[in-house]
């Protein structure tokens, strides 16, 4: 399997798409179309372990790479995602380095984090591999993405994207709104933060994940520097069948 972040090093724009489980068969028709991952959505969908690993083993089968949304403040979640097999995390809710530094303690193992080892899982191949082939490969692979969805979580960007373990950043934009006390996402107030968040994580070799709701803003999004899109699967379903149900 391809690997994400050499990848995106190598200057590859990646595109996901954001589903909520139950849905396997929307992660295989995903990997049928061509996408390159799933963002599994554990924060606003079911957590239910078994299902989790049976979609990101879907996902895999099909060649794409998967990234895990958690619930806000669930270390317990994160390890068994990335012992699932997950390529990585990508924590909702982080306002400072203090809780960036937490996301990494979690997800990472020894020196970096404390996440608890063990190579017989699905990470490490049913304990095929070495614990220093394991070690490895979750230094090369493992990915740790950080959501930005608050005043002052846009305010301290540049000190959470500087603790050590912390490989990206996606903007809520929803959350954000919601934090702000505006309308909704697409008040110039919000894109003028989510903007500001971009300017600050530009050029320090971290990836950026967007969520968009269509094609046209996707490509927007790859336009302005993200490396990772993910489409909000639900929004263009409903859509089509908004569409759909308009014919009669």
């Amino acid at each position: 399997m391809t690997v994400m972040k050499q990848r995106l090093c190598a200057g590859e724009r990646l595109l996901g798409a954001l589903v909520r489980m139950p849905a396997e068969e929307l992660v295989e028709m995903a990997g049928v179309a061509g996408f390159d991952y799933v963002l599994i959505d554990c924060e606003h969908g079911p957590a239910d372990l078994i299902p989790l690993r049976q979609h990101i083993a879907a996902a895999q089968v099909h060649g794409m790479e998967v990234l895990v949304r958690v619930g806000q403040r669930e270390p317990a979640l994160i390890q068994r995602v990335l012992d699932h097999g997950a390529t990585g995390v990508v924590v909702p809710h982080v306002d400072d380095a203090g809780q960036a530094a937490a996301v990494v303690h979690a997800a990472r193992y020894p020196p970096v984090g404390d996440r608890g080892f063990a190579t017989y899982g699905r990470a490490g191949r049913y304990g095929t591999v070495t614990a220093a082939e394991h070690l490895a490969a979750d230094e090369r692979e493992t990915i740790v993405i950080a959501m930005v969805e608050s005043t002052a979580g846009c305010r301290n960007t540049a000190e959470i994207v500087a603790v050590p373990g912390i490989d990206g950043v996606m903007v809520g934009p929803a959350d954000l709104a919601v934090s702000m006390g505006v309308v909704g996402p697409a008040d110039p107030a919000v894109l003028a933060e989510i903007e500001k968040v971009h300017v600050t994580i530009a050029g320090r070799g971290l990836i950026r994940l967007d969520i968009v709701p269509s094609e046209e803003r996707a490509a927007a999004a790859f336009d302005s520097g993200a490396g990772l899109v993910v489409i909000n699967l639900s929004h263009v379903l409903m859509e089509t069948f908004a569409k759909l149900r308009s014919v009669r």
